[in-house]
């Protein structure tokens, strides 16, 4: 995500935090830096003028030049502007309440990944104890409708789809009615796109918005076309006044010039950002978080909330009261291992801590060594994943044979997991161990 400005960005900081002293020559050197990675990252050219002068501005007065610390000062000034760059702060959806219908209309040419958005927005709202209805009014490209069945289902939203349908018009009113008899408070319109932009198409378009009068219209646009989705946004807004953008594979982006020019050049926020394939790969946009990541400082609040996601207080309590009292089992190895698995690839949780951010070379990283791991308890009984002492050379060479490794690769396993169980059960025990790790963690942020 975001590889190569981040990898720029990350080299910058490092050698203005280490500097005692700025002069103007170190300000115009780096701010020449800033603008290549700008524009080697697709920034737009006015947004990027914008950007240098502003910095220099600030840069250059009393504050930075006489600074007590006037390298991190520095820092803080262009961590400041790609917050700004980048929309300045969260922007929430803008619901009614419960008892009161609320449409959102996603827009979008085809191939962004409207269809895939329209179940993952379904998803996260529905955990907000939304009652959502997903609308198939894609009536164009084919297989839309189906797609859409299957994504519903496999989340437990109900779909509204009319087999056969000509006018997508027809059936977003329709929609409405079906929603409103069966108490669902949130439509989600998922609208055809087509490969570019035609008068057909905005037609419809305007046609459905005016049917079914969303409280949110929003652009689902592909962050890895660059410039390309904003001239798109600025299209769509001037004939459907968006409200806001949902950038898909973002994941994939390494550059940013979609995100870093977007709220400059439209005016309009980007809501939401996909990182990855699956339904939970879809978080709503934190400008300062991605600024952070952008300039190699990490992001150890949204790794912090990823984790919470996946483990409730009672389960983290008792795994707790487990490792406290040594009871740590090969079995409750296993079930960290798939909740670290729910939080993402490991490369993108990686590129959360702080130094990680931006240096992270998927190709280098150990992704099957986990994979193994798993294989090798999985090969294991529930007698031995409960009690790894009672797994003595025969039974070794089982299981190295049961999940495809070798017996070394076993001996490896056990050895790191007794390891692990002891530093587990110290730490548990050392409450000023536990409030300097948590110290060290606030201080991240």
């Amino acid at each position: 995500m975001l590889e190569k400005i981040t990898n720029t960005f990350g080299d910058i900081v490092r050698n203005l935090s280490g500097k005692s002293k700025i002069t103007e020559k170190n300000i115009e050197e780096t701010v020449e830096q800033i603008k290549m990675a700008l524009l080697e990252a697709d920034v737009n050219l006015r947004v990027v003028r914008r950007f240098v002068n502003a910095t220099v501005e600030e840069a250059k007065g009393e504050k930075v030049l006489r600074a007590v610390d006037p390298g991190q000062q520095f820092v803080k000034i262009i961590y400041d502007k790609i917050v700004k760059l980048l929309g300045d702060e969260k922007v929430d959806l803008q619901l009614k309440g419960p008892d009161t219908q609320s449409v959102i209309l996603l827009l979008g040419l085809q191939g962004a990944g409207k269809t895939t958005a329209a179940h993952k927005l379904a998803f996260r709202l529905a955990k907000e104890s939304r009652r959502v209805l997903l609308v198939a009014c894609d009536l164009v490209r084919p297989a839309a409708v189906e797609q859409l069945k299957i994504l519903g289902e496999k989340i437990g939203i109900p779909v509204y789809a009319e087999d056969g349908a000509k006018d997508a018009v027809s059936v977003a009113k329709n929609a409405l009615l079906y929603a409103k008899k069966n108490g669902l408070d949130t439509v989600i319109v998922d609208t055809a796109g087509r490969l570019q932009i035609d008068e057909a198409m905005m037609k419809e378009l305007v046609d459905v918005k005016n049917a079914v009068n969303p409280v949110e219209t929003v652009l689902v646009a592909d962050a890895m076309t660059g410039q390309n989705a904003v001239e798109i946004a600025k299209s769509f807004d001037e004939q459907l006044s968006l409200s806001g953008v949902i950038l898909t594979k973002f994941d994939s982006d390494a550059r940013g010039g979609a995100a870093l020019s977007l709220k400059s050049i439209t005016g309009k926020p980007i809501l939401f950002i996909g990182t990855g394939e699956k339904t939970e790969d879809f978080e709503p946009f934190r400008p300062e978080r991605i600024a952070s990541r952008i300039l190699g400082m990490g992001d150890i609040v949204s790794l912090v909330e990823k984790a919470q996601e996946t483990v409730d207080a009672e389960e983290a309590k008792k795994l707790e009261r487990k490792m406290s009292r040594g009871e740590f089992t090969l079995n409750d190895m296993l079930e960290q291992f798939e909740r670290v698995n729910k939080m993402g690839s490991l490369s993108s949780i990686m590129e959360m801590i702080p130094g990680l951010s931006g240096k992270i070379d998927e190709s280098k990283l150990n992704l099957d060594g986990m994979k193994k791991q798993k294989a090798i308890i999985q090969a294991m009984t529930k007698k031995e994943r409960a009690n790894h002492l009672i797994i003595g050379p025969s039974r070794r060479k089982r299981i190295a044979r049961g999940s495809g490794t070798s017996v070394a690769e076993v001996n490896k396993l056990i050895k790191q997991f007794e390891k692990t169980k002891l530093a587990m059960k110290k730490l548990t025990r050392n409450k000023s161990l536990q409030a300097q790790l948590m110290g060290q963690l606030g201080g991240m942020r």
